[in-house]
């Protein structure tokens, strides 16, 4: 489990930040604004670099901290926090690991960043560039989904998902585009 530990993106990130910014080729786009941690700052630079534009570091769209469980396999951490594994499994929104954020304080830490980031780039387009836990709180406030309720929807790293923030709040109008991430069936076979 990573949570906030900082750690760089591998050989297949940095393809993956590749094929982002090349996705978002004529996309009118004002700012670019990340999570501080490495693999977020280094998904956002191919973007910024092609733009022209500079990275705003934002620590509110870190990912949520997990405390203990940070740097463990979910079996190890099955295994020796069994009680804290089932808390965190249900989505209990006052469970937090030792050291670590509960969900609803990571919640309302994601969206207080929400209120404020839309409130700074009002009437731009702005890509954010964060972390899964994050997109998790941002498609729940879209689709006011409770924050205990079952995911239906699917995460994936490096996909393209769109929101859209108005006087009623979050609107969702796209989520998991990964087409970008698509290898060509020639390149595949070499």
């Amino acid at each position: 489990m990573q949570g906030q530990l900082d750690t760089a993106l591998d050989g297949l990130g940095r393809w993956q930040a590749e094929q982002i910014a090349e996705a978002l080729d004529g996309e009118a786009i004002d700012a670019i604004v990340s999570s501080d941690l490495s693999r977020a700052m280094q998904t956002a630079m191919p973007l910024a670099r092609r733009r022209g534009l500079p990275v705003c570091r934002e620590r509110a769209l870190r990912e949520r901290s997990f405390g203990v469980f940070q740097g463990f396999t979910y079996e190890h951490i099955a295994r020796h926090w069994p009680a804290g594994t089932t808390r965190w499994r249900a989505r209990d929104p006052e469970f937090g690991a030792d050291g670590g954020e509960t969900l609803g304080a990571f919640f309302r830490r994601v969206n207080d960043a929400v209120v404020r980031l839309t409130d700074e780039f009002a009437g731009q387009s702005v890509v954010w560039v964060t972390h899964g836990g994050v997109l998790d709180c941002l498609h729940r406030a879209a689709m006011r989904v409770a924050l205990d309720a079952p995911r239906t929807w699917t995460l994936t790293n490096a996909s393209i998902n769109r929101l859209l923030h108005t006087d009623q709040g979050l609107m969702l109008v796209g989520w998991g585009d990964s087409r970008h991430l698509e290898v060509p069936a020639a390149i595949e076979s070499q």
